[in-house]
């Protein structure tokens, strides 16, 4: 499983953190720390404030005030553990479906499936619900219950009593893909992102990954000193970003980590990719160091830090502005990638890393709009032979790996019939190798590929 949708458990951070400070009496020194600290504008007089929520609501949308249980809450969140009953959902015209169910959470213990769809969340219905409307609903404290009634493709309806408990989610995801690509996902910048980094980018190589996609979408920040390091893994980016503060201008230099990504390493980034995932982004575009595909970013360069108050509540204040090192601005206009896509960026990210390989091959015009269970054509200028093996031709997913085709030849053409229909929704490669004979027995000049779109 690559990319999870994490949009349905979790709130974006969209927030790069810097340690907390420790002051004293709330509103006062709330105002203080404002006055000293603050870069932004302020809608307001915040000498006449009467509280520190009146104050927080002054200034830009992601400076804010916590009480000690929501500061608790938003850590969580950067560090991917919530309270629930473990699963994904997404939004269909029934109801809720579960589109994953978390290892270690209590509704695929308790027989939940995949494809199930909730249809009522403790006798409510859903389906005029939101996704957040309807994951509040699921979400809820430690050891509450929480009834859902679910309904199966069969027609089954049953009702399930669920325990909501605490438990991680995943934060990096792998997956060797065709052409020894290792796959490499960050769904939070959390305070051991270089760690799990690190141990993916070895687990791959041992496994033969010789060059990396790296993804961030979706990926809404946190912590900054982990966007420092991650950008430490890449030997070309000497530099994190460029900070302007209250006080001045200053530029941040990475933190070098022993284990690194290849030079040619992609990354993937979307409109959801915020703060940390564009420090990083920039980082790395500005320094040559990665090629960027995808959606311009979110446009979230702005860099919070948090005080501690005297009763224990905290003031979450933006105190600075970052930039890529050479200057690129970030805050408002987003990263723009290299490489800009339609669909998800995977797939052509993964076609460029699997033809960069290909010396000896030409391109051929795309294939659009195949149909998902039947053959599809193929022409070529010479005449094949009848007697084609197996390996000289290859139907890759993209994103993942070789699926299983049959194949024939009359004259010019060659029908290729994958064994199983395709994915609506994915895109595919198709590799003709250069041992392939023509009809006179000499092996093609050049093998061939081109890309392959089905239909929706």
């Amino acid at each position: 499983m690559l990319k999870k949708q994490l949009s349905a458990m979790l709130f974006f951070i969209m927030c790069l953190t810097v340690p907390l400070t420790v002051l004293g009496a709330p509103l006062d020194e709330a105002k203080q720390i404002i006055k000293e600290n603050y870069v932004g504008n302020i809608n307001g007089d915040i000498n006449r404030a009467t509280s520190i929520e009146q104050l927080a609501e002054m200034l830009d949308p992601y400076s804010d005030y916590f009480t000690p249980e929501e500061f608790d809450e938003f850590l969580n969140g950067v560090d991917l553990t919530t309270v629930g009953i473990g699963v994904v959902i997404e939004k269909v015209e029934s109801g809720i479906q579960i589109s994953e169910l978390i290892d270690g959470g209590n509704a695929k213990n308790a027989g939940l499936k995949v494809g199930d769809i909730i249809t009522k969340i403790d006798g409510k219905p859903v389906a005029g619900l939101t996704i957040d409307q309807a994951s509040s609903l699921i979400k809820g404290a430690e050891n509450t219950t929480v009834s859902l009634t679910i309904s199966r493709e069969d027609g089954t309806i049953s009702t399930k009593k669920l325990t909501r408990k605490a438990f991680s989610l995943p934060n990096v995801e792998t997956k060797l893909l065709y052409g020894n690509t290792g796959y490499i996902s960050l769904n939070s910048f959390s305070n051991d992102t270089a760690s799990l980094v690190s141990k993916a980018i070895r687990d791959l190589k041992n496994k033969g990954a010789k060059s990396f996609i790296f993804d961030l979408q979706n990926n809404g920040g946190g912590y900054v000193t982990a966007a420092e390091q991650l950008i430490g893994m890449f030997p070309k980016a000497t530099y994190a970003y460029k900070l302007k503060e209250a006080s001045g201008t200053s530029i941040v230099r990475s933190i070098k980590q022993s284990t690194t990504f290849p030079g040619n390493t992609k990354m993937l980034v979307n409109r959801y990719s915020a703060s940390s995932s564009e420090m990083t982004a920039a980082a790395l575009a500005d320094q040559k160091a990665v090629t960027l595909y995808g959606e311009t970013t979110y446009g979230k360069g702005s860099m919070q830090a948090f005080y501690e108050l005297e009763d224990g509540s905290f003031l979450k204040l933006t105190v600075g502005h970052f930039y890529g090192p050479h200057g690129t601005k970030i805050n408002e206009v987003g990263v723009k990638p290299h490489v800009k896509t339609l669909s998800n960026p995977l797939f052509q990210a993964h076609y460029d890393t699997i033809t960069a390989g290909l010396k000896n091959y030409k391109e051929m015009t795309a294939l659009k709009n195949v149909p998902l269970n039947k053959t599809f054509t193929v022409k070529f200028s010479n005449e094949l032979t009848s007697s084609i093996r197996t390996s000289e031709i290859e139907l890759i997913e993209l994103g993942g790996n070789a699926i299983e085709t049959t194949f024939k030849q009359t004259g010019h053409q060659l029908f290729v019939t994958p064994k199983q229909a395709l994915t609506a929704g994915k895109e595919y490669a198709l590799i003709v190798h250069p041992k392939v004979q023509s009809a006179n027995g000499k092996t093609l000049n050049t093998g061939v590929y081109l890309y392959v779109t089905p239909k929706e």
